[in-house]
């Protein structure tokens, strides 16, 4: 495959499925890879995770029988995965199907991690554990929302998107400022190196969101039928797991688990998992929005692999 490109501009060429949850897009990635010589490089930040499959929806055997996946499976759910790494294992990975001749597919919702693969990451300096120490004792001394108080008034822009329940990223924000004396929102406008790749951005959107709101609560109750609560149940049980893991974040299993702690009822669990993952793909339609040029289809549509399959290939060289 040339170097110049199957978009008609230099650089790698790159197919990247974007989307809310539930929008199919496993599916849709699964079909271009049958049809084209191609790999897919998972984009989800929980699928990265060993022992969550049933909560993070991940494709079964019979998906990665016919259409492998890379990025899954890769860290033990108490061990950390972030858009830094996410970048250096993606960028390798796509050399590496590239020398094997095929086309890589990155496809999956964690927008950040797309976002970072293609403008550069921001430099950012690394964690110190003193200091977080420090903003733990804090936290414990003053309360969390305190802290997000102070954030808004030294950054309002990063409190503004940072809720004062998300403590890694208050506590991370907190930490960027007290470092380098620079806002966490300026560092971040800052782009890192852009790296030599053409991204053809396809996204999944429905026509009528009610529908997809439907569709997530049926699979949330799906899931739960096919034994969610037991797979964070064993997790619950590994000597290295707890509540504060980075994994836990997924949406559902938190909820799980506060059920599993006899915090709340089974219910509320159900009901706050499914607002959880219904707020998730409300998040991720303000990303698309924010990243205007991507190719959009109607993922309710019953041909929606075949025409995504029709426009990756019009783009292919003859």
């Amino acid at each position: 495959m040339s170097s110049r490109g199957i978009f008609g501009r230099p650089g790698l060429p790159v197919v990247c499925i974007v989307g809310p949850t539930a929008a199919g897009k496993t599916d849709a990635a699964a079909a271009l890879a049958q049809r084209f010589d191609s790999e897919i490089v998972s984009v989800d930040s929980a699928m990265v995770y060993r022992h969550m499959d049933i909560g993070t929806a991940k494709p079964g055997p019979e998906v990665l029988a016919v259409a492998p996946h890379h990025l899954i499976d890769i860290l033990d759910p108490w061990e950390s995965y972030s858009a830094g790494r996410f970048c250096t294992d993606a960028r390798a990975l796509i050399d590496d199907i590239y020398a094997r001749g095929r086309l890589p597919i990155l496809v999956g919702g964690t927008f950040l991690y797309f976002r970072a693969l293609e403008r550069g990451l921001a430099p950012l300096p690394e964690a110190d554990s003193a200091l977080r120490a420090e903003l733990d004792r804090r936290a414990a001394e003053e309360g969390w929302r305190a802290l997000h108080a102070e954030l808004a008034s030294l950054d309002p822009e990063a409190a503004r998107r940072i809720r004062p329940t998300d403590t890694q990223r208050l506590q991370r924000a907190l930490e960027v400022i007290a470092l380098t004396g620079e806002r966490l929102s300026a560092l971040q406008q800052v782009r890192g190196d852009v790296p030599d790749l053409e991204f053809l951005r396809i996204a999944l959107v429905p026509s009528d969101r009610t529908v997809l709101r439907e569709r997530i609560e049926t699979r949330f109750q799906a899931m739960i039928a096919a034994g969610f609560i037991d797979e964070v149940r064993r997790l619950r049980e590994m000597r290295e797991m707890s509540a504060d893991c980075s994994s836990m974040r997924a949406v559902g299993y938190r909820q799980v688990w506060s059920y599993l702690d006899g915090m709340i009822s089974r219910d509320e669990a159900l009901r706050t998992g499914v607002v959880a993952t219904r707020r998730l793909a409300k998040r991720q339609f303000t990303w698309l929005r924010s990243e205007p040029g991507a190719l959009e289809f109607d993922c309710l549509r019953p041909d929606i692999a075949q025409r995504v399959a029709a426009a990756v290939a019009a783009e292919l060289p003859a």
